[in-house]
């Protein structure tokens, strides 16, 4: 299945931006992460299709999915 990746602000360094990728059926976010090397224990923004999403959520054709670092402000 394919699954647009976009990555936001400091995820980005020595990555992409965004594209679009093939994945199993049935890839959850949290693998997608895991195969990007986003370490667990940075705090991230997940949306997929721009509804917040959960590690366990599992993707599906055509999904965008979409990783920020948590901003903060003042």
């Amino acid at each position: 299945m394919k699954v647009t990746v976009k990555l936001f602000a400091s995820l980005r360094k020595d990555r992409f931006e965004g594209e679009t990728r093939e994945f199993r059926e049935n890839t959850t976010v949290g693998a997608v992460r895991e195969r990007l090397r986003i370490d667990k224990s940075q705090r991230l923004i997940v949306l997929v299709n721009g509804i917040h999403a959960e590690s366990d959520h599992i993707l599906q054709d055509g999904d965008t999915l979409a990783f920020f670092p948590p901003s903060g402000g003042g």
